[in-house]
């Protein structure tokens, strides 16, 4: 980790002189080394559930979001649809995607291309603006493939009507009917209701990693990094989020406790008050974790450790 460039033999011993221009070449950084760790992380931890929840007869699955700060860097790896953001003075700055089962339309449909009988005759991969009915047979309709990131038309012919892969729209988009997010962990013997379809195949572990360069960033005491789950960002936006931390931290300089404090109130914000952030009464049904963590101490601290 130290090196400026990792050693193509991890021992460091040399099998090829050309060894250290090759991984020159390739552009490899000792941040891809963090990369890959947590992706290969992601990868064995799921493994390991399957193995546990087989081995207990249970069932069951989740998402994740990790932030990891090594060497003046926080690295955010997101499998599922929880979120991450920076939150400073005059920015807010996503850290994390959503995946969901309209954002990886593409991969979930490709799959389906490539490997049908995961359909097992039951469901068209095609996307359709609605669910088709028997009068359209023999109509030409808007659709989309998995190659496709515009819309055409086709002929509705009897194997388009069968229910599609990807249904619904924004919060109500489900994969098979079922999940409402397209990575996250365990969730090995989960199948379509009445089926024996498996889910496992469409539902990736690998997180999305970003990073974010600490030490270039002149940290304010009131930068922090906010990561929540799904029950929070149905209800409020990134900006209202934002609003919150900035008229709760600069009042609260003294509290030990603030940052935790300032967690508790998103959460509470999500209950419906009138006077929350959103002024609407927008309620969250959902379960919410939060943590609310400042940066200001990770950059003074940095140093290269």
């Amino acid at each position: 980790m130290v090196a400026t460039r990792p050693p193509m033999h991890l021992s460091g011993h040399c099998v090829c002189p050309s060894d250290p221009q090759f991984v020159e070449e390739k552009g490899i950084r000792a941040e891809d080394l963090v990369i890959g760790a947590l992706e290969s992380a992601f990868q064995e931890c799921d493994e390991v559930i399957g193995r546990e929840l087989e081995a207990s007869g249970q069932v069951g699955g989740c998402t994740a979001l990790v932030a990891v700060s090594l060497q003046g860097k926080l690295y955010v790896a997101n499998a599922g649809d929880s979120r991450a953001i920076l939150v400073r003075k005059d920015e807010v700055r996503p850290l994390s995607s959503e995946f969901t089962p309209e954002t990886e339309r593409q991969r979930i449909q490709q799959l389906a291309f490539v490997y049908p009988e995961l359909l097992a005759g039951e469901f068209t991969r095609l996307e359709f603006p609605r669910r088709l009915k028997g009068d359209d047979l023999g109509q030409k309709v808007l659709f989309r493939d998995h190659h496709m990131r515009g819309w055409s038309y086709k002929c509705v012919e009897k194997s388009d009507l069968k229910y599609p892969l990807i249904h619904g729209q924004g919060r109500q988009a489900r994969l098979l009917g079922t999940l409402a997010v397209s990575r996250g962990l365990g969730d090995h013997q989960l199948r379509v209701l009445d089926t024996n379809i498996q889910l496992k195949p469409f539902l990736l572990s690998v997180p999305q990693v970003t990073v974010l360069d600490v030490d270039q960033l002149e940290l304010q005491e009131e930068d922090v990094v906010v990561m929540a789950t799904d029950g929070l960002w149905d209800v409020l936006s990134n900006e209202q989020v934002a609003r919150l931390v900035r008229s709760f931290l600069p009042g609260n300089r003294e509290d030990p406790h603030r940052f935790s404090e300032l967690a508790q109130r998103l959460i509470h914000s999500t209950q419906g008050k009138d006077d929350g952030p959103t002024g609407d009464g927008q309620v969250s049904y959902d379960d919410i974790s939060v943590f609310v963590i400042p940066l200001h101490s990770q950059g003074q601290r940095s140093g290269g450790h």
